[in-house]
């Protein structure tokens, strides 16, 4: 039955969430080249926000919890599970007192409204997953902006979305690289769960009521740990926060 209603609902949520990454691209353009970071920054803050708001006529609802614990004024490595595309909208908007920039594959840079133009424009770096030394340079670049700005990186290392919310083992060499070059940088694994739930029917139609959770564990300091004890450590808590 859900599903079913979700039809209609999913009509809806796709034209509002459509209509705000084009309202947002030209608004983007102008902070960017007119007004600089701060005010490009902002514009895809709220852009963020205004797409979590479409997520509401799903019911869809977000819980972070730790917020506070996390670190301010030093660099910082968001490590997370990845479930869809909504953890990255919500966390945008929830961390963006973080300025967090991300680790993406080369194909968002380009198609789409809004997205693309923050992904190319905003800190992010886009890399080819099928070209590791492509992206050695790539996210070693990222390490050293973050480092240089005390502003963040949001990275996956599952390396792909999980679709049942099984967490899948994690990949070492992007944070190795971001950890090497961002020494002052603090770790900080979070945990997400639901998100899946959302395009547990693929893309169309959504899933109709989900809250929502991000747990953010204790901080690491890069520089207090062995790399392989940091990354047991990372994967340790954010495994343990998900619950399937």
């Amino acid at each position: 039955m859900q599903k079913l209603i979700s039809y209609p609902i999913s009509v809806i949520y796709y034209l509002c969430f459509g209509l705000t990454l084009v309202i947002f691209h030209p608004i983007q353009w102008v902070c960017f080249n007119v007004f600089g970071y701060q005010a490009h920054k902002k514009s895809v803050d709220y852009l963020n926000f205004f797409l979590l708001r479409c997520t509401n006529l799903l019911g869809t609802t977000y819980k972070f919890e730790n917020i506070e614990s996390i670190p301010k004024n030093v660099p910082l490595i968001f490590v997370s599970n990845h479930q869809s595309m909504y953890d990255i909208i919500a966390m945008i908007w929830f961390f963006r007192r973080f300025h967090c920039k991300f680790v993406s594959k080369k194909e968002l840079g380009k198609g789409i409204p809004s997205v693309s133009f923050n992904l190319r424009h905003g800190g992010s770096v886009l890399i080819d997953r099928k070209d590791p030394k492509q992206a050695i340079p790539a996210i070693k670049g990222l390490s050293e902006y973050i480092e240089k700005n005390n502003r963040s990186a949001v990275i996956f290392p599952e390396g792909t979305r999980s679709k049942t919310g099984k967490p899948k083992e994690f990949a070492q060499s992007g944070l190795k690289i971001l950890c090497k070059y961002a020494p002052s940088a603090y770790v900080v694994p979070v945990s997400i769960n639901n998100s899946w739930k959302i395009v547990k029917y693929g893309f169309f139609p959504l899933g109709l009521g989900n809250r929502l959770t991000f747990v953010v564990h204790k901080p690491l300091a890069v520089k207090d740990y062995a790399f392989a004890d940091l990354i047991a450590q990372t994967e340790k808590a954010v495994v343990q926060g998900i619950k399937i």
